[in-house]
This record gives C-alpha cells, structure tokens and sequence, in this order.
C-alpha cells in the first residue's frame, strides 16, 4: 500500500493524456480538494472554469483568435484551436484578486496557483495523469475578455487531465543536489 508520503514524493507531470477523463463526480472531488487551498483571511480569490466536451472546443477557439491577433500564420492559429483537445478536461484557474488590507494580490494569485495543484494532486490520486500549462495565452488580454475576466484577474494556469497514453512515460528523475541547499 503507497504511503501518503510516498504518493506525494512520486508526483509528477503528464502532458500526453487521452481519454478516459475524470466523470462528473470525480470533478467534484477534485474541485473539492481544489477549494481546500491555503486562503488568507478566507478570501476564496478563485475561479475554476470546467472545460469538457465542446466546452474544449470553445476555448480552442478562444486562444485561435487571440493568436489571430497577432498573426495570419494559419498553422499558428489552429496550433492555438486545438490546444485544449490534447486532454478530455481543462480546468482554467483564475485569481481572483480582491483588495484586502491584510492580504496582498501574490498572496491571493499563490493561493490559486496551490488549488490548482492541490487538483491536480487529487486526480492523480484518483488515477489520472495531468499537467500545469500557461505560457503566453494565459496572459493575453482577448483570452481574458473572452473569459469575462477583469483586469486585475490573472490566469493561474490551464490543468488538463486525462489518463496517461503510457504509463509512467512522463517521470523524470530528481536533481535536488543542485537546488537544495540545507543550512545547519
């Protein structure tokens, strides 16, 4: 039987999913884990958006015609339409931010960025691969309007899910001599 410290010390990323994707009471349940997040003063600074289905493909057009924008390069632009289809759901994380005397905006954006983990963590628990995205698309203005987002909010990051098209295919080894250093 894996341990908790175990499961947690084997995470890792997967961006080549496919179907099956978690069902609607599995999304609950990661949503549910998502909610858990750290929150300063309970702000709840987050926005899940649940992309399935043709929910997917209205993202994918989202990014193609924020990439539209600044290019007529076709390829480019159905390169951006069919992002959200390499996994069968797509959460998009949003903060949220909410002016709080106590609580700054990093502290809200961190916030979201750990319910997303935090959910991606619960479907890997559940038995399904994922991986964090963002790149320049998260922080486009069009996506965001598209979004109905304000511009205070922010993007945290797509989550796809699925199940891993080969298992394990997406571990890689640790280098944590080169990042930790212990004080003593």
């Amino acid at each position: 039987m894996t341990t908790p410290i175990d499961f947690l010390s084997n995470r890792y990323s997967c961006g080549k999913l496919t179907t099956p994707g978690p069902s609607e009471s599995e999304l609950e349940q990661i949503i549910d884990v998502g909610l858990r997040a750290p929150d300063h003063a309970g702000l709840k600074p987050w926005q899940f958006i649940v992309m399935t289905g043709q929910g997917r493909e209205r993202l994918g057009d989202i990014l193609a015609a924020a990439v539209a924008v600044n290019t007529d390069d076709s390829a480019k632009i159905e390169k951006a339409r069919n992002m959200p289809l390499r996994a069968p759901v797509v959460v998009t994380v949003i903060a949220k931010y909410k002016e709080h005397a106590k609580v700054p905006r990093i502290e809200q954006v961190q916030s979201a960025g750990c319910a997303l983990f935090s959910m991606q963590q619960a479907a890997q628990a559940l038995g399904y691969g994922g991986i964090w995205r963002t790149g320049d698309l998260a922080r486009d203005r069009t996506v965001k309007a598209a979004l109905n987002l304000d511009s205070y909010d922010e993007i945290v990051g797509f989550l796809y899910l699925g199940t891993e098209q080969q298992a394990n295919n997406c571990r890689k080894a640790l280098e944590k001599e080169t990042i930790v250093d212990f004080w003593r």
